[in-house]
């Protein structure tokens, strides 16, 4: 997908959201540990419940922001996401699962702090903002879910 507005941003957030859900859905049932498996299944309901919520994003957001050109995001390294579901999660421990969600999710954090500084309209500035402060603040819960299920 080419992204020249901030409304295809934050549908490409929202897409990537959706496929991270598929693949974890889809390797949840094939992880052999139960431990695993069940943090796969969290974290896909967890993937669909974001990918709802950019979806409101785009919905409610100023559409002088969502129409504004991106000039400066090919210069941002692009999220590893593949368009067919990966299921690679299935041969993956508890502790690996987490580390690549957390890192999936750091990325796109990087990519919505490192556009706010070039925003050029102040609509297009606080549509990442909120953008971002919603990702930290999942972030942060999603860690406190995955810490309490790493100690049951």
């Amino acid at each position: 997908m080419e992204i020249k507005t901030f409304e295809d941003l934050i549908d490409w957030t929202r897409q990537l959201h959706a496929h991270l859900a598929r693949s974890l859905h889809e390797s949840a049932g094939l992880n052999n540990d139960e431990r695993a498996s069940a943090l796969l299944d969290y974290l896909s309901r967890h993937e669909t419940l974001l990918e709802k919520a950019v979806s409101e994003f785009e919905k409610q957001a100023d559409p002088k922001a969502m129409k504004t050109r991106l000039y400066d995001y090919l210069n941002h390294k692009p999220i590893k996401a593949s368009l067919a579901s990966d299921t690679h999660y299935a041969n993956l421990e508890f502790k690996d699962i987490a580390r690549e969600v957390f890192q999936f999710h750091d990325q796109v954090m990087d990519l919505y702090d490192s556009l706010i500084g070039k925003a050029e309209i102040p609509e297009a500035k606080s549509l990442l903002e909120d953008l971002l402060a919603f990702e930290e603040h999942e972030a942060m819960r999603l860690a406190s879910q995955i810490g309490r299920m790493d100690d049951l």
